[in-house]
């Protein structure tokens, strides 16, 4: 028996989300078995434990869009019991039932081992938040962006996402502006390496075509109004990096930034990566993320807590990452 949270949908569509214990015959059917040493609270997971937006796509459902932990069985051939492994995407608590569970059973093909320099704990304080934010920097970098072209930045930055953008670009030597809807939060993106903090306020609301050109780059958890004003604001040929949409889905923007300035919008989508980007950008975090203020950013809970906070990291009122320890320490 292990404990895991299942989503269940009443006669009227409701979701009825419940800790309980199962047994390891309730398992999907895939070809390796883990047991789950910690997980995280994403902006998905919160959605879908709440039932406020339609996440999961089957039923009964074990939300949790990635985990960590340890191979018990495996009959696929790039792993064995006792391998340290990490997983995020695929449509694991969405499709697939996922890592809020003491037990997960998935396809090896999802895995990724475990990245020397980085323990399971600290790499579901990563986790799919610091994932796309790596992608999100990956991208930037292929377009040519390098440390001294001017400020790149982070909206959404008090979140998982943005936390971990801002570390990561702060210490490849970018000159970060955060912008966060709680300016009580400055010191706390200032001691990750934020340069100057401004108040979302300043993007959120219907702009311009163009604005005066500022960034460099920027990296986008946000979408919506911000995303528009963020690429009318981008310098002549910078990029923006768009992977969330915390303030919504639209983008009410024109396309002169793209014919009048040559800004490139790049869509990073992290469900769905190839192996090899997928591995590079876990061996990217293990080196340039800097493990103190990766710590700094986490806040530790036990899966029977998870059910309560879900609606509270949705009002954003929750800082950097949230983990979930299934370790049983």
């Amino acid at each position: 028996m292990f404990k895991a949270i299942v989503l269940e949908q009443d006669a009227d569509g409701r979701t009825i989300a419940r800790l309980t214990r199962l047994d390891d015959g309730s398992l999907p059917d895939a070809d390796v078995r883990v047991q789950v040493r910690w997980s995280s609270l994403n902006y998905k997971d919160a959605l879908a434990i709440t039932g406020r937006s339609p996440v999961v796509r089957k039923w009964p459902m074990v939300p949790g869009i990635d985990f960590a932990g340890t191979v018990l069985e495996s009959a696929h051939p790039l792993w064995k019991a006792g391998d340290e492994v990490v997983l995020t995407g695929f449509g694991v608590g969405e499709n697939h039932w996922g890592g809020l569970s003491e037990q997960a059973q998935v396809r090896g093909d999802w895995l990724v081992q475990l990245p020397q320099g980085l323990d399971a704990r600290r790499a579901m304080a990563v986790g799919t938040a610091g994932f796309t934010a790596m992608l999100c920097v990956m991208a930037l970098e292929r377009h040519g962006l390098q440390p001294g072209d001017g400020e790149v930045l982070v909206t959404g930055a008090s979140g998982g996402v943005g936390s971990v953008a801002v570390a990561l670009l702060a210490r490849l030597g970018h000159r970060v502006v955060a912008s966060t809807g709680r300016l009580e939060e400055a010191d706390y993106l200032k001691s990750l390496g934020a340069e100057s903090v401004i108040d979302r306020a300043t993007l959120s609301a219907p702009g311009k075509p163009l604005a005066r050109e500022r960034w460099s780059a920027v990296v986008d958890s946000v979408g919506s109004h911000t995303l528009a004003n963020a690429c009318a604001a981008t310098r002549e040929n910078g990029a923006v990096a768009a992977c969330g949409l915390a303030q919504g889905m639209d983008f009410p923007a024109t396309v002169a930034p793209f014919i009048l300035r040559g800004v490139t919008l790049y869509g990073i989508n992290s469900v769905t990566v190839p192996r090899a980007p997928r591995e590079e950008a876990w061996r990217r975090i293990a080196r340039d993320m800097p493990l103190d203020l990766l710590d700094r950013m986490t806040t530790t809970v036990p899966l029977e807590q998870v059910i309560d906070i879900a609606p509270i990291f949705l009002e954003g009122r929750v800082r950097g990452r949230i983990i979930v320890d299934l370790s049983g320490a």
